[in-house]
């Protein structure tokens, strides 16, 4: 028998009590929760602690939890609570990094949507805009919510019933059924860890708790590329600041394969190659090669 390890909830921090749990119940599916305030503020986040609990009715629960380190609670409970209406749309893994960018703790009342560069789809039944990015979208009533604890860490049910739902034609098979492999869904593993369905696990970096520039700070030439992907813009704009004149400058000057594709004025080249270095989550590299490449047009 192997040697464990053996814990009382009561004995360990709620931070390192929260990494047992997470690390050992996965993969978790994500609620990406939009909600609207009472002035008709649009948020969105996503949540891990979620499933499906009823065909008949339709019920889904969230659970918004209580923030650890100061106890505060959360936007989405807040509207949850005030407005009675939620839009759960899944995650699949083409929208991944935007989703988790969405997550940053924004100020109350910027627009998630616009920070991690979604699109706002307008509901049938409720309120709150659905994703349209997203390949599965369900409209809810909130049936009640439900708090476990009043300390931070604690888990708030959200119980939504499910009042309409929208799915994407690409992700259905002939039979109007939903591929598994077409939807490519993605679900919350133990700390940067997500899992992909049929293709394991893959690591996206927290959001920066000093809040990212966000999609929507990202110069148009870069985020109306043809060639970079949400997942891309995602990355892109989960930094605290873009490169200096003067970094973009000395990265070139060093890198002679770049400067030389820098000079060839291919601006579809010159994002391929940023793209290359996104896929190994170099993002300042892209960042360089990206402003770089634009000033070369400006000058040209």
């Amino acid at each position: 028998m192997a040697k464990m390890v053996s814990i009382l909830p009561s004995e360990v921090p709620t931070a390192k009590l929260h990494g047992y749990l997470l690390g050992a119940v996965g993969p978790r599916p994500i609620a990406f929760a939009s909600t609207m305030d009472a002035d008709g503020r649009p948020n969105l986040s996503p949540f891990s602690f979620f499933n499906v609990f009823s065909a008949n009715p339709p019920i889904m629960i969230f659970s918004p939890a209580r923030r650890v380190r100061d106890n505060t609670t959360k936007h989405t409970l807040e509207n949850a609570l005030n407005t009675k209406e939620v839009v759960i749309n899944v995650v699949n893994y083409d929208l991944v990094q935007q989703a988790s960018l969405a997550s940053t703790e924004y100020r109350e009342g910027e627009n998630e949507f616009k920070k991690a560069g979604l699109t706002m789809l307008p509901s049938d039944l409720v309120r709150p805009f659905r994703v349209a990015e997203s390949p599965v979208q369900f409209e809810c009533k909130v049936l009640k919510v439900e708090a476990l604890g009043k300390q931070g860490g604690a888990g708030n049910l959200v119980f939504s019933e499910v009042l309409k739902i929208h799915v994407a034609h690409d992700v259905l098979d002939d039979l109007g059924n939903i591929d598994q492999h077409k939807i490519d869904l993605v679900a919350r593993m133990g700390g940067n860890w997500y899992s992909r369905a049929n293709k394991g696990m893959f690591e996206v970096p927290k959001p920066l708790s000093t809040r990212g520039i966000g999609v929507d700070k990202i110069p148009d030439h870069i985020r109306l590329s043809r060639v970079l992907t949400g997942n891309d813009l995602g990355m892109l704009g989960n930094v605290e600041t873009i490169p200096s004149d003067e970094q973009v400058a000395e990265f070139v000057a060093s890198n002679m394969g770049i400067k030389a594709l820098i000079s060839a004025d291919d601006e579809e080249q010159l994002h391929n190659k940023a793209k290359a270095y996104l896929d190994q989550k170099d993002i300042p590299a892209a960042w360089k090669i990206l402003l770089a490449g634009a000033k070369q047009n400006r000058k040209g």
